[in-house]
């Protein structure tokens, strides 16, 4: 039985018909204080299994909150075999200490999680491996790289486009990519040509008159994006699209991102946004099928 939450509805019922499992119908609102009301509608037998499919971004307390009181919910049922599925986790950007009595957010969603209950959690392309470890139960980290490659390959039928990460850290999602299409990959590096100058530019290859795709995980401010765009329209890439797997795009990023030049920026769905066109359903449908 899959359970949608209001994060990850229309995501939630293309799995469920996918999956052709029974997509259990919740009720939620707000009351004017702000404060929240969760109803399960369905009656769910005791030695079902459950998935809940909700991500946890903005508004991260609303809804983590809502995942807690369904969580709660199927506990009063006695229903205890409960997967979540949050395809976007939030709360997973810090998952160490940086500076002394802080706390460590990715840490603190772990414990609270599993004291509700949440027997085994799979997410999207988790920021880092490392937050794997602050859980006891069983953590899978699915990759959406080969739902994008697939989008790609349609959307660019008749070329071969350079997989591009904005720095090395993303170099793992543009090689991922790169290896299913059979195409060629990069990352921007900053090498120092004197004391005082430092130039950022491609490490191995030359996007002069190709088309480059920028590939990344997460995009929030878009800073890192618009710099990149900057730096392959002055080494006269033919165009520049940028996609990402989670949408996140505050302040203005995406104005940003298409100002500097971008010819299209595309998402997935782990994340409601305008530019999450690229659904992950088949990715979380198939791993199910797997478990």
């Amino acid at each position: 039985m899959i359970i949608g939450g209001s994060a990850s509805q229309a995501l939630a019922s293309e799995v469920a018909l996918m999956l052709n499992d029974k997509l259990c119908s919740i009720e939620t609102k707000k009351f004017p204080d702000g404060e929240r009301y969760l109803r399960i509608r369905d009656e769910i037998p005791q030695d079902e299994e459950v998935y809940i499919v909700q991500s946890t971004g903005y508004p991260q307390d609303e809804n983590l909150m809502e995942v807690f009181f369904i969580l709660d919910t199927l506990q009063d049922m006695n229903v205890t075999n409960i997967t979540l599925i949050s395809p976007y986790l939030g709360y997973s950007r810090q998952e160490r200490r940086f500076k002394d009595v802080e706390c460590i957010s990715a840490k603190a969603t772990a414990k609270l999680l599993q004291s509700m209950g949440v027997k085994h959690l799979v997410s999207i392309n988790l920021h880092e491996d490392s937050i794997i470890e602050l859980y006891d139960i069983p953590v899978d980290n699915i990759s959406a790289m080969p739902t994008i490659a697939q989008y790609i390959k349609e959307e660019y039928p008749d070329e071969k486009p350079v997989l591009l990460a904005p720095d090395k850290g993303a170099l793992n999602f543009a090689k991922e990519i790169a290896t299913i299409l059979d195409t060629d990959y990069d990352y921007l590096e900053k090498v120092r040509l004197s004391p005082e100058k430092v130039e950022t530019k491609t490490k191995n290859i030359s996007v002069e008159n190709r088309s480059v795709i920028i590939i990344d995980d997460i995009i929030s401010t878009g800073g890192t994006i618009v710099n990149a765009i900057g730096i392959l329209k002055k080494q006269n890439a033919k165009l520049v699209d940028v996609i990402c797997v989670h949408p996140v795009l505050v302040n203005d990023a995406v104005l940003k991102i298409n100002a500097a030049g971008a010819n299209s920026l595309k998402s997935t769905n782990t994340l409601k946004s305008d530019v999450s066109v690229i659904s992950v359903a088949t990715t979380i449908s198939d791993h199910i099928k797997s478990l």
